[in-house]
């Protein structure tokens, strides 16, 4: 078992940044694939970045790409979503999943663990 907690959420204004952390216990955390989605109200969840279990390769939804950042830190067991220039569109509830596997994923089935969310809110 993988237990995730997501942080750093919050109300913010349109344009500035924000960088959500989730930290990861039970399990070898290196051995995990991570990625971020998020659920806007009414919408189905969408994948948002993934990153390898070494942290060497990244994907980003076009959606955020050159805007969001992902990287982790193994020896403390965490992954971070930096996001930077916020949007009033980019308001959900923001996930983070981990993924047995070698490679990344963008797919929310190829995930066995997640944390329970925080909310971001962008006003404009």
């Amino acid at each position: 078992q993988v237990q995730l907690v997501e942080s750093g959420g919050g109300l913010v204004q349109a344009g500035v940044s924000l960088r959500l952390s989730c930290a990861a216990s039970g399990r070898t955390f290196s051995n995990y694939a991570m990625g971020w989605f998020r659920q806007a109200p009414g919408k189905k969840r969408e994948f948002v970045s993934t990153i390898t279990r070494s942290g060497g390769s990244t994907y980003y939804a076009d959606s955020v790409k050159g805007r969001f950042t992902i990287s982790r830190d193994n020896a403390k067991n965490m992954v971070y979503l930096e996001m930077n220039s916020l949007k009033p569109e980019d308001t959900a509830v923001y996930y983070c999943a981990a993924a047995r596997g070698v490679y990344y994923y963008t797919v929310d089935r190829d995930y066995d663990y997640w944390g329970q969310g925080t909310q971001v809110t962008v006003s404009s």
